[in-house]
């Protein structure tokens, strides 16, 4: 494996591309792992089925039923992931044994997770849960006319943001708090201006409460369309884009969440001019928000270009969101993961300032020559040293150990 990464390496250098400065770089960076691809998105409330324009399909065996598996899950994923990143949780998976309601929840209920993070090195991110609900039934929350409802949700947003402050300060490291509500209309609405309006009188209030930025970092998340909320979306990328930038928050990207034609790998660039932090969900959108698994395919390079070539690492804070319920859920989490991770090395070994050197002096045709050359150079190589280093397995050997936890557990769940 050395032989081959140093001629790996003398081929980079060809082109002034430093090799092991780029492992050093992807090692520093934390990628916001999803707790909810372990058990389909169902929490640990027993809210029975999803609910809000989310729908988790496929019924592989083995899936988590309490936190116990989950966590267990997560750590045989984590070994076969490089480098130490964080957890992303959303306010369903407390763990408790009181019978709280979610506009009550407090940092207690998720001190377990907080202890389960310090063992291991890891940061938190959180997310308040605004589905799955009795009082999210008809998919309206925070733009609900009934304020008793909207009011319940107003208490569960202060709720979330207290704990993800609190989670920030336990861990040393900021906690991302994300609010996505699924809110809006199956068919044509009559106002569209009322419910954005509720909405808006609704995040005030939320952020009427201030906190330390070195523990929390607040963010608000769009979304073009859901099932059953076809028509009309109420947190529309234009209305959370305009709060965020108004009121000194962040505007969250997740590239399942706008129209097919739309790249937030083109948005990232935009945003880094207006915005110190951007938070991301990086997912793989087939034809609509479908949330599959990340691949290394051409978005999601080109998002990582837009990170690594803006020296933006530091600004731009990567989670990820997807849920397949069709394959083995741990391997949804590697392999999703990993290819995050390859598409920012595959970055970061690109003569980025040469590059952008041709395209101001307009020289095009090198620019084309040299982007095509790079497609073929030995990245593998690279990423299996950068494997090795981190202790973990490049290859597709990590996967015997998946199908040995598959049948000695996994399968033993059901």
């Amino acid at each position: 494996m050395m032989s081959r990464y140093e001629e790996a390496k003398k081929m980079f250098a060809k082109y002034g591309v430093d090799t092991d400065a780029a492992i050093k770089t992807l090692e520093g960076i934390k990628i916001s792992i999803h707790c909810w691809q372990g058990d389909d998105v169902i929490g640990f409330e027993n809210a029975g089925e999803l609910s809000g324009g989310i729908a988790a399909t496929g019924n592989y065996p083995g899936k988590a039923r309490n936190p116990e598996e989950l966590l267990k899950d997560f750590d045989v994923a984590l070994s076969m992931i490089p480098g130490k990143h964080k957890i992303n949780i959303h306010a369903s998976y407390r763990i408790t044994d009181e019978n709280v309601d979610r506009d009550a929840l407090e940092p207690k209920h998720f001190q377990p997770w907080i202890d389960y993070a310090k063992e291991r090195g890891l940061g938190i991110d959180f997310n308040p849960t605004f589905f799955s609900h009795p009082k999210a039934e008809d998919s309206l929350t925070l733009s609900n006319p009934d304020k008793e409802i909207r009011d319940f949700w107003i208490r569960h947003g202060k709720a979330s943001r207290k704990i993800a402050a609190y989670i920030g300060e336990q861990l040393g490291i900021p906690c991302v708090n994300n609010i996505w509500i699924p809110d809006g209309y199956k068919d044509i609405p009559a106002d569209r201006l009322g419910p954005r309006k509720r909405l808006k009188a609704s995040l005030d209030e939320i952020f009427s409460v201030k906190y330390d930025p070195k523990y929390i970092i607040d963010c608000v998340e769009s979304k073009v369309f859901g099932i059953g909320l076809e028509a009309y979306t109420v947190g529309s990328h234009e209305f959370y884009m305009s709060y965020a930038a108004k009121n000194g928050i962040c505007c969250l990207l997740d590239n399942g969440h706008y129209h097919p034609t739309e790249m937030i790998s083109d948005k990232i660039p935009s945003l880094l001019l207006f915005f110190d932090k951007i938070p991301l969900h990086v997912t793989r959108p087939m034809r609509w928000d479908s949330d599959h698994v990340v691949l290394l395919d051409d978005e999601i390079k080109e998002i990582a270009k837009e990170i690594v070539r803006n020296d933006a690492l530091d600004r731009v804070l990567i989670g990820l969101d997807y849920f397949d319920a069709s394959i083995n859920r741990i391997a949804a989490w590697v392999i999703g993961t990993r290819n995050m991770q390859k598409a920012l090395l595959h970055a970061l070994l690109l003569p980025s300032q040469k590059m952008k050197e041709l395209q101001d002096s307009g020289n095009m045709t090198e620019l084309m020559m040299l982007n095509e050359e790079f497609k073929t150079m030995p990245l593998g190589d690279v990423w299996a040293y950068f494997c090795e280093k981190n202790g973990v397995q490049s290859g597709t050997e990590w996967y015997e150990k998946i199908e040995k936890y598959e049948q000695d557990v996994l399968l033993k769940r059901n």
